[in-house]
């Protein structure tokens, strides 16, 4: 048993060192996207298409789950999808509500574009497997989404996405400091990023094996309920604080995005990478629970008005799911 191993083997032990994993992925993401995205506003590159792109993906969970499966748990690695999504349209948008009730008016194409977007990732698992060729068509399906929603957003006073004037001043402020590093500093802390990212994953997945051995949690549960809650935090504050400065098209905007790339890229990448058995529990629990909050969901958003009652309601929700992923 190597050292990691053996560390893993106590249950506390096994929490901090999967704790521990969870932060140093988060805030190496966080680091890579900042200098990539200012690097890049530096060298001329289109501020909305960053905008674009930045908004949709959500790279801590899909480096989470990837690191889940190759380190050999796949139901992990899908729970992540399942789970993340539910806590954003659950909880976050709930915690919005209960905190600063709002309204909105989101465009029906944004909504509908949202609602048809798991079509896809439903057919090709009807056969019973994600398999690698279901990967490169889920992954690609996600490009042409994020040009709709480019070019929508080209179109509107109102950004659903992220406020270009406020994430343009953001990152060419960080360019600016770019410019004053030298190149060779900045590639290092790209590299430091990437190693923290490795190195982050390795320690949650061997924190999950030895949480996994001592609790006996089902995979597809954990990666469902625990690590998609601890992983997806951030996620809170991405709803909350733009209702809260009264920008509730920003909220409106992390939902689609965020919901576009759980069902198409991040399924598909992990598909890509191994391909994944759609289990009896995917069917029963994860799927019926998904598609129920993202119909409440969108139907809230097109009513335009998130009450208090609405937010507790979808708290409640996220509640349940946890409940079911123990019970199920």
């Amino acid at each position: 048993m190597n050292i990691l191993g053996a560390i893993t083997a106590s249950p506390i032990l096994s929490t901090v060192v999967f704790l521990i994993g969870v932060v140093i992925v988060v805030f190496s993401v966080e680091e890579f996207v900042e200098h990539v995205a200012a690097t890049a506003v530096g060298l001329g590159v289109s501020t909305f298409i960053l905008t674009v792109v930045l908004a949709g993906t959500d790279l801590e969970n899909a480096i989470l789950g990837g690191a889940a499966v190759l380190g050999h748990l796949p139901d992990v690695g899908l729970g992540t999808i399942f789970g993340e999504a539910v806590f954003i349209l659950c909880m976050a948008l709930g915690l919005g509500g209960v905190i600063v009730p709002f309204e909105i008016d989101t465009p029906p194409k944004y909504l509908a574009l949202t609602g048809v977007s798991p079509a896809l990732l439903l057919g090709l698992s009807l056969d019973g497997t994600l398999s690698r060729l279901d990967g490169v068509i889920l992954t690609v399906a996600f490009v042409p989404a994020v040009y709709l929603l480019y070019r929508w957003e080209q179109t509107r006073s109102t950004h659903y996405l992220e406020p270009e004037e406020e994430l343009e001043e953001e990152l060419e402020e960080a360019a600016e400091g770019d410019e004053e590093l030298h190149p060779y500093f900045r590639l290092g802390i790209l590299v430091l990023a990437v190693v923290g990212m490795t190195v982050g994953s390795e320690l949650a997945v061997q924190g999950t094996k030895g949480l996994l051995a001592y609790t006996g949690i089902a995979q597809l549960a954990f990666g469902a309920t625990v690590l998609s809650f601890i992983a997806s935090l951030e996620e809170v504050f991405l709803t909350v604080e733009p209702v809260r400065d009264g920008k509730p098209a920003v909220a409106a905007g992390n939902v689609v995005g965020s919901m576009i790339f759980f069902v198409t890229s991040n399924a598909g990448v992990l598909a890509l990478i191994q391909p994944l058995h759609i289990s009896t529990t995917v069917w029963t629990v994860q799927y019926p629970f998904f598609l129920a909050a993202l119909g409440v969901v969108l139907l809230v958003l097109y009513r335009g008005v998130v009450s208090r009652p609405i937010g507790l309601g979808l708290i409640v929700m996220y509640g349940l799911y946890w409940v079911v992923n123990y019970l199920g």
